[in-house]
């Protein structure tokens, strides 16, 4: 607890060093070769990962629900482009009727691509884990599958919570005389639901990619790391996509998949960043505990 206290000091009393500490380390790792790769995996991934989701909890919940939640907090995943994909879900989930065997297989192996490249970049970067222990290649492969349930879950569940806020913000409540509305309300609470619910995925995920066992500290430091980074970039882009982009005029009908392209890699990129956040974080308490051990070694031998 000592040694975990000092740490925390010196990163916050010298926050540099740490930084740059960091983004050499993520460079030595190829970190931006790795994004791309989970990036590439992604985008082949959401589309088949979010026809599954819609299927399974369209039975329990009002598709139109999913697809208005969907449709929100999409735009924090690919700006600017939520709703081309909830159109495509749409459609599909129209069609779903006609979904045979062979396509539903097809889907669930691309809907996991995404899982494995991603714990595959995280063997990289928690490479003084893996040196150590490895991953039964059972478990890497039932892994994506229930990271797949646990999202199928956290989207009813937000879907349910963000329907009741949004009941709420028809609402008008009147005092003094004045009548006031609560959309106001609802929006911040939505915008509050969305970043917790970002920042425990991002948590979850740290803690269960690596190999071996995480701090559930650590895994919380990464994920906001990664979460604010992630808020900072999101408003970049819409205001980029809005204002400055020229991207239609070079890809035209590809515009869509670029922009969801270049979006899922500086996502994956700071995804990436916040575990090298956390790689860097231990390595300097293994270092601090080496230190602090070879004074003692000396002083027997």
């Amino acid at each position: 607890m000592q040694i975990l206290d000092a740490r925390v000091r010196d990163l916050l009393h010298h926050p540099g060093p740490f930084a740059l500490r960091t983004l050499r380390q993520f460079r030595a790792n190829q970190g931006l070769l790795l994004a791309g790769a989970v990036a590439y995996y992604a985008l082949l991934s959401i589309v088949p990962l979010l026809i599954l989701m819609m299927i399974a909890l369209s039975h329990v919940i009002d598709p139109d629900l999913l697809l208005a939640t969907l449709s929100r907090y999409l735009e924090w995943l690919v700006p600017g482009q939520s709703r081309a994909l909830v159109g495509e879900l749409a459609s599909f989930l129209h069609n779903r009727g006609t979904i045979g065997w062979v396509l539903l297989v097809t889907m669930m192996f691309f809907s996991s691509l995404a899982f494995t490249v991603l714990e595959n970049a995280m063997s990289v970067i928690f490479v003084h884990r893996v040196a150590i222990r490895r991953r039964h290649f059972l478990i890497s492969a039932i892994l994506p599958y229930c990271y797949i349930v646990v999202l199928s879950l956290g989207l009813l569940l937000v879907s349910v919570v963000s329907g009741s806020l949004m009941a709420i913000g028809e609402r008008h409540v009147e005092v003094l005389g004045h009548d006031w509305s609560l959309g106001r309300l609802s929006t911040g609470l939505l915008y509050v639901l969305g970043l917790v619910g970002e920042v425990l995925l991002l948590t979850s995920i740290y803690l269960v990619m690596p190999v071996g066992r995480l701090s559930l500290r650590h895994a919380f430091l990464g994920a906001v790391t990664a979460a604010i980074l992630w808020e900072i970039s999101r408003h970049v882009l819409v205001w980029y996509f809005a204002t400055l982009s020229q991207v239609s005029r070079v890809y035209g009908s590809l515009t869509t998949a670029i922009i969801v392209l270049l979006s899922l890699e500086i996502a994956a990129t700071l995804l990436l960043l916040g575990a090298q956040v956390i790689a860097e974080f231990e390595r300097s308490g293994e270092e601090a505990q080496a230190a602090k051990a070879l004074p003692s070694r000396s002083f027997h031998t």
